[in-house]
């Protein structure tokens, strides 16, 4: 049985009149020197017929064994408008013969028939038909233009050894005389990001008389001479059905309806909380954040921030955060989705945020070894450290964009020479032991150190042991009101205790070892302990 497989359009029923035939040479009476039709985007294996037709001097005639298609792109197209498709073949018998129609609305004319075209289907329930006795028969289809489409390509394709006859091929443009209403954007079911506060409703009406109004219904609200573009208020979390009649004389005469809805944004209290989180999803940061460095250097506007507890970098390529910022100034509810490069957890901001919280912090780096980079690597990530008496393997003067071992304690990372526009380029390595400030980083499987300035390279720092033997803090975490802090020698001990928005809330010297933390809320807090001129840092949590 010989089959042609077609994919029926939804159909337009109204009041119709008909416009101009869109199709080139849909008659097939021109051809050219080399036997093709002219106009036709393709014709394979196609020959002029004349002694069967269904009109005219002329048909197209499939033959060969294999493919053979025939094909044409129709400029011209308005979106919303309905056409008609129509076409006469004729199918001769054979064995296993097929035949079918493809067809894709586009804005550019490239379909691939083998990816990316629709299948057209229709006439009977079966969804195909026979040769109908080897006579001439027309298919006719109504397709409607969707939004955002200016072509319509189809392509006729037989298959095998069989013979198969087109001719009088057309596509006209239904006009229509009844008033309607359409629905432009957003499209159905459309999902807006976290942060969006509202919504344009465009529609477009045809064939007014001009007694005709409109009225836009959101969630049951009803909101009458209503105007495009009608904007819908929105919060995140919330789905909108939103309607809109045409309507004369109190009748409704027609109307259109989408459904869209805006996703929710996940609140985190600190950049532990956020570091957290699942890749992708959007969140706010409800707590302060300090910015350590502003990167200058490049056009997707970095910074990176911390808290207490942990810290991020926010990578902000499109601009979001316009506002002027300056190192050491706090921000306080940031937006944006939690993404990853190279193994570094970014924060990409979804819209800005208009003025610093807080100006002038100071953030005190971390003292880390090698050792505690290496192996704790995302704690210190995006965060000020010091790696103490650390020596480079390399001499000369530091590049951009380079990177250089040093070690110290027998271990060894890489310190990134990153940021171009800072004066640390140009200027000499150290050939002794120096402390290395910078900002934890890392890229892929290699946690780093990122210095900024030549201040960030310096004399070592006056400490002997960094070990966090050297220090003991307990208990941790504490419900009792104070904590006990030991160490080797029993000199006067200086400690200050910093909040997780990196405030200082305590500087005090001990001299029975006991730290009284009564007053102070429950939270994380990073504990500064210096003795003798040796220095580390804890973090403290009081319950």
């Amino acid at each position: 049985m010989k089959k042609i497989y077609f994919l029926l359009f939804t159909l337009l029923v109204a009041s119709f009149s008909f416009g101009q035939d869109l199709i080139v040479n849909g008659t097939f009476e021109s051809w050219d020197d080399a036997n093709n039709p002219t106009g036709w985007t393709k014709a394979e294996n196609v020959d002029q017929e004349s002694s069967e037709t269904h009109g005219g001097d002329y048909s197209v005639k499939h033959t060969a064994d294999g493919t053979k298609d025939l094909s044409q792109t129709i400029s011209g197209i308005t979106p919303g408008n309905t056409y008609t498709l129509s076409m006469w073949y004729k199918v001769e018998s054979g064995d296993g013969t097929d035949a079918r129609i493809w067809s894709k609305w586009s804005t550019d004319g490239t379909v691939d028939h083998d990816t990316d075209a629709d299948v057209l289907q229709g006439v009977g329930e079966t969804g195909y038909f026979d040769n109908n006795g080897n006579v001439w028969t027309e298919y006719s289809v109504v397709l409607t233009a969707p939004a955002g489409v200016n072509e319509f390509y189809f392509e006729v394709r037989s298959y095998g050894s069989a013979v198969v006859y087109w001719d009088d091929f057309s596509f006209v443009q239904q006009v229509v005389t009844t008033p309607s209403i359409s629905i432009l954007s957003p499209s159905n079911n459309s999902s807006f990001a976290p942060g969006t506060t509202s919504v344009d409703v465009e529609f477009s009406t045809v064939n007014l008389s001009g007694s005709e109004s409109i009225t836009v219904t959101v969630n049951g609200t009803p909101n009458v001479n209503a105007t495009s573009p009608f904007t819908v208020p929105t919060a995140d979390g919330e789905t909108y059905e939103v309607t809109v009649d045409l309507i004369d004389g109190g009748t409704t005469i027609d109307s259109d309806m989408i459904t869209f809805s805006v996703g929710s944004l996940n609140q985190v209290a600190n950049i532990t909380e956020l570091r957290a989180g699942t890749l992708g999803e959007t969140f706010e940061l409800t707590g302060e954040a300090i910015i350590t460095y502003i990167v200058t250097e490049g056009t997707r506007n970095q910074k990176y921030i911390q808290d207490g507890g942990a810290g991020i970098l926010i990578d902000d390529s499109a601009g979001l955060l316009s506002t002027p910022f300056n190192n050491g100034d706090g921000i306080t509810g940031l937006k944006g989705q939690l993404t990853e490069f190279a193994g570094t957890l970014q924060f990409v901001p979804s819209q800005n945020v208009a003025s610093a919280s807080s100006t002038g912090n100071t953030v005190t780096p971390i003292v880390v070894s090698v050792s505690d980079l290496l192996n704790n690597g995302e704690d210190y990530e995006s965060r000020l450290i010091t790696i103490n008496s650390a020596t480079f393997a390399d001499a000369g003067t530091f590049a951009d964009n380079t990177n250089y071992n040093v070690s110290n304690g027998g271990e060894t990372t890489i310190c990134r020479v990153a940021f171009g526009d800072e004066d640390l380029i140009g200027t000499a390595i150290p050939t002794t032991a120096v402390s290395i400030t910078g900002l934890g980083g890392q890229f892929n499987d290699d946690y780093q150190i990122f210095p900024r300035y030549t201040t960030d390279i310096a004399a070592p720092l006056s400490v002997t042991d960094f070990n966090a033997n050297t220090f003991s803090l307990y208990p941790n975490p504490t419900n009792t009101g104070s904590v006990s802090i030991s160490s080797t020698n029993s000199e006067a001990i200086s400690v200050q205790v910093f909040d997780i928005l990196g405030k200082q809330v305590k500087n005090q010297t001990l001299t029975n070892n006991t730290l009284n933390v009564a007053n102070l809320k429950s939270g994380v807090y990073i504990v500064k302990i210096t003795q003798n001129n040796a220095s580390t840092t804890k973090k403290l949590v009081i319950k």
